[in-house]
């Protein structure tokens, strides 16, 4: 199987983006996420890298004192510009602004993407100041959505792409330690997707209530989170 490269991939997706953000499903993962980082973001300046269309950026910045992003795809970015959002075209391995200049970075269903991981992590470790937050989402190996994953076909990203024509890795949390810069310290973790088998259960009337409330539930307990989908690292710069 052919990859394209990750700015290919993603300007193909934008079109399709968010064509399915607005269910269920969806709106639990952007909630949890927007959660994490207004635990440690508000009132402060965050950074988010892996901007999107800007659908996280956007209602971080209502809470936020400065929000501002950055995304390796054009078509993303245009999107995420439309909303007002301040946003530049940028790699995650070099971001473009000054070390030590925000309170947290974050990145959701981005690192993934990235072979480099370890020049991405030090990366969002140079653009945090000393006591700040870096919030990284990684998917996780230890999962049920792993094994979905495994088993089911592609999913389709646009007319002619689908997700297994991006480079993907998933990780543990012992490999995502073992990423870590030194001036990176482990101290909490948050699950997102512990419970959901597919994403179609959350359509179902009072199922999908009920996994959602649980999902919000699970995502901070010890145990229960590092089975999540998607591992969130809440890593404190030294």
């Amino acid at each position: 199987m052919s990859r394209l490269d990750n700015r290919a991939y993603y300007d193909d997706f934008a079109g399709w983006y968010e064509r399915e953000r607005h269910l269920p499903y969806h709106r639990m993962l952007d909630d949890l996420e927007v959660e994490i980082v207004e635990r440690y973001g508000a009132g402060k300046d965050v950074f988010e890298v892996g901007c999107g269309t800007g659908l996280i950026l956007h209602r971080v910045t209502r809470f936020a004192r400065t929000a501002a992003g950055i995304d390796l795809s054009g078509g993303m970015l245009a999107q995420a510009a439309a909303r007002g959002l301040s946003v530049a075209q940028a790699s995650a391995t070099a971001l473009p602004i000054a070390s030590e200049s925000v309170d947290v970075a974050y990145s959701f269903k981005v690192l993934a993407h990235i072979p480099d991981i370890e020049g991405a992590l030090r990366e969002m470790a140079r653009i945090v100041r000393p006591g700040g937050w870096v919030l990284a989402e990684f998917y996780n190996a230890r999962s049920i959505r792993r094994l979905v994953k495994a088993l089911k076909p592609p999913t389709a990203v646009s007319e002619q792409t689908h997700d297994e024509h991006v480079y993907t890795r998933y990780d543990d949390a012992a490999a995502i330690r073992s990423y870590l810069p030194r001036d990176l310290e482990w101290v909490t973790s948050r699950g997102i997707r512990v419970l959901t088998p597919i994403a179609k259960v959350h359509e179902v009337p009072i199922l999908g209530t009920a996994l959602r409330w649980a999902e919000h539930k699970l995502a901070d307990l010890p145990g229960a989170r590092d089975l999540g989908g998607f591992l969130v690292a809440c890593l404190r710069k030294r």
